[in-house]
């Protein structure tokens, strides 16, 4: 006859089982284990000895509000010979005797979260169950250690920002196992409309990482739910956080949290990815008041095209829930608001922009995540694309995806989810058409190409690593049309012959830093063989790197511009700080276009470009030797760039496991002239060993939101 055991008390060694489960830097103060792993509890007993073949223990493991074992969130099981990794299982590994290993191993499938698992009558503990992507039988399994390390432990990245001409990596501190991190996580889940109006079927969908990417994507924004991160993209940020001053995502995630689950102003597109990985746009006609009354640079304003970009906090959330992610940042990004996969801009015969909602943005991010997809074909495993910014609604619900990077390649646009909205980001078709007052419409030449130097952090480096051929085709090739026709969208391609008439380009300086004056050149070729006599507005405004335009930079209007054949006519425009500085925004971005009017043939020509300014460089310098638990100084520094003194000078650093899950400040006690060094030291003490960034941001009057950081290896 069985005879159960009688446990005394038990002992969960969380420390070993936690190393073994890579979810050490949690800490080692309860279970954290991930699924389809076996895991180590000491029981000790009150009486009796363990017998081989005689000794029973029941052994019921449950997670949610309504635990059912029809849902998967509840499952009964006994003492085995051994562990069968397959399904919920124990087994006992230690000889007779008043103490006795136990061994515990979850399902593959299971769904994550907090579990409770009574072994027989007296025993009742409590732990983390997390996807596991080391566990061949888990539809995250990832078979790459250097990938897993850089996709699933590592807890900074960089975030490529700028133009697809001038990338700039940006640090970013995901810290997903700073302390209460996961608490979070795990809060989000049970926040979501989903788990509120039936919380026993989303705690069963939370087997699936596909489900809880879907959950991820909607909360890490506020528009339909309590999520974490209130979006805006306009100027004037009152009652939150300008974006580019966050550095990470440990304090957003703890303000949200600390705020009752109100959402964190204010987020955009880089940060609601990391975050997810870590409302809708608002948008104002304010920027046409402060052009002025002068028709012309009205006239010409109108035709810079507006870009976009948002996404940073899912990563931080997917990682510490075991998810492999990555940030992606798709330069040149459409946003397709009528799904025809087509960009379509119209101006009237003056140059005056009509006004739309599709947009293509400067640069937008967004997060991958590596899964299975037992619903397709196993061709379409691998990185799925999801987007947590809020742009169109899927499902009745503001989010995106995933959907498999193969099926946007091939233009399988069938398949679930959010595959053409996706498609578009990197593959719209951009038209440009006149509007006469007849009513007739003319094709206007321009060249935009949508979806350009796809990026994300290389592999064990710091480095860009370009993977737009993940997600297309070469532009031209066959396969690229192949995929079209797939989608069926025939008309790629067919506005972008070459222009053999007259041809218009804008070539930029070598030098365009903040602070400096610099030329840029309008480049105009008379390809034909007669003679060209044009009109030629040249001119540049600030840009917000979600396409709303500022001020007037710099501004030209040439009415007769003359060209015998084959010649070319170079026209420069300068951009001095005088006048560039007080309109530049946060972003260094200015936009320049050049419109070019054929008085012969009444056929107008558009080039248009942004450029990013570069903000000086900070360096740091690591004084004393790194080691754990030692108290250690950051001697930062920065050369002022501009013609004008810098007041209210601050350094701030975070970095995970560095500084305590929060930022340290250090503010200077007088201004830094022109030209002049601004330098501080900052203390902070490590708290793990290994490889570590420290995340540096430097603030002042004028010259805001520099990100710099250092590497450090930090010691025993």
């Amino acid at each position: 006859m069985a005879q159960t055991l009688n446990i005394d008390r038990w002992n969960l060694e969380c420390e070993f089982n936690n190393m073994d489960h890579r979810t050490d830097l949690n800490g080692a103060d309860r279970l954290i284990v991930r699924r389809g792993q076996p895991f180590t509890i000491s029981l000790y007993l009150r009486s009796g000895s363990y017998q081989p073949g005689v000794s029973a223990l029941d052994c019921v493991a449950e997670t949610g509000p309504q635990p059912s074992e029809q849902y998967g969130t509840r499952a009964s099981f006994g003492l085995s010979a051994n562990i069968d990794t397959s399904c919920w299982s124990a087994a006992v590994f230690s000889p007779s005797g008043d103490m006795v290993a136990l061994s515990v191993c979850s399902a593959p499938d299971a769904p994550i979260g907090r579990y409770t698992l009574t072994l027989g009558q007296s025993g009742r503990i409590e732990f983390i169950l997390l996807f596991n992507p080391w566990c061949p039988a888990d539809v995250v399994y990832m078979d790459n250690e250097q990938n897993l390390a850089e996709y699933v432990l590592s807890q900074d990245g960089i975030i490529f920002r700028g133009h697809y001409k001038h990338p700039i990596p940006t640090p970013w501190n995901f810290g997903q196992f700073e302390r209460g991190i996961l608490d979070i996580c795990l809060k989000i889940l049970d926040m979501n409309p989903k788990c509120l109006k039936n919380p026993g079927k989303d705690c069963a969908g939370r087997k699936n990482p596909i489900y809880v990417s879907r959950v991820l994507s909607a909360m890490v924004n506020c528009n339909d739910d309590k999520g974490v991160l209130l979006g805006r993209w306009t100027d004037g940020y009152e009652g939150g956080v300008n974006p580019l001053i966050w550095k990470g995502s440990v304090e957003i995630l703890h303000n949200w949290e600390k705020q009752a689950c109100e959402p964190v102003r204010y987020g955009q597109c880089w940060v609601f990815a990391a975050v997810g990985c870590s409302g809708k746009m608002a948008q104002s006609r304010a920027w046409w008041q402060t052009l002025g009354t002068n028709k012309s640079t009205q006239t010409f304003l109108l035709l810079l095209y507006c870009v976009h970009q948002r996404d940073l906090c899912t990563s931080s959330v997917s990682r510490a829930l075991g998810i492999p992610c990555r940030v992606i940042t798709n330069y040149l990004s459409a946003h397709d608001t009528n799904s025809n996969l087509v960009i379509e801009r119209h101006i009237n015969e003056n140059g005056d922009l009509i006004q739309s909602r599709e947009m293509i943005w400067n640069y937008h991010c967004w997060v991958e995540s590596w899964m299975t997809r037992p619903d397709l074909k196993p061709e379409f495993d691998g990185w799925q694309a999801s987007d947590p910014t809020p742009q169109e609604k899927s499902e009745r619900v503001y989010c995106c995806g995933p959907v498999p990077l193969r099926a946007i390649k091939q233009g399988e646009l069938s398949f679930k989810y959010d595959a053409p909205f996706v498609f578009a980001e990197v593959n719209a078709d951009v038209v440009t058409f006149m509007k006469k007052k007849d009513g007739s419409t003319s094709n206007v030449t321009t060249t935009s190409v949508v979806g350009q130097k796809i990026s994300t952090k290389k592999v064990g480096s710091d480095d860009r690593e370009d993977i737009t051929h993940l997600y297309k085709h070469p532009e031209g090739s066959d396969e690229e049309r192949e995929a079209f026709k797939r989608a069926e969208h025939q008309n790629k391609l067919l506005h972008q012959q070459e222009n053999h008439g007259l041809h218009l380009a804008i070539k930029l300086s070598s030098d365009m830093r903040k602070g400096c004056d610099f030329d840029v050149v309008a480049v105009v070729t008379n390809n034909t063989q007669s003679e060209k006599k044009c009109r030629l507005v040249f001119g540049s405004c600030a840009l917000s790197y979600n396409g709303f335009l500022g001020g007037n930079c710099g501004f030209k209007d040439l009415l007769n511009v003359e060209l015998s054949p084959g010649a070319e006519r170079r026209v420069p425009l300068r951009l001095n700080y005088s006048k560039y500085g007080s309109q530049l925004t946060d972003d260094n971005l200015i936009r320049l276009a050049a419109l070019l009017f054929d008085y012969t043939t009444d056929e107008a020509t558009l080039a248009a470009r942004n450029i990013v300014l570069e903000n000086p460089q900070i360096k740091v310098r690591i004084l004393g030797e790194p080691k754990e638990n030692r108290k250690l100084a950051a001697e930062i520094s920065l050369k002022n760039p501009l013609p004008e003194p810098l007041e209210n000078c601050c350094f701030s650093i975070e970095g995970a496991n560095l500084t305590g899950g929060h930022s340290i400040s250090e503010r200077l006690a007088c201004s830094v002239g022109p030209g002049e060094e601004a330098k501080a030291k900052v203390y902070f003490t490590p708290t793990r060993t290994g490889l570590r960034k420290l995340v540096v941001d430097f603030n002042s009057n004028t010259l805001c939101n520099i990100k710099g950081y250092r590497n450090v290896i930090i010691g025993k």
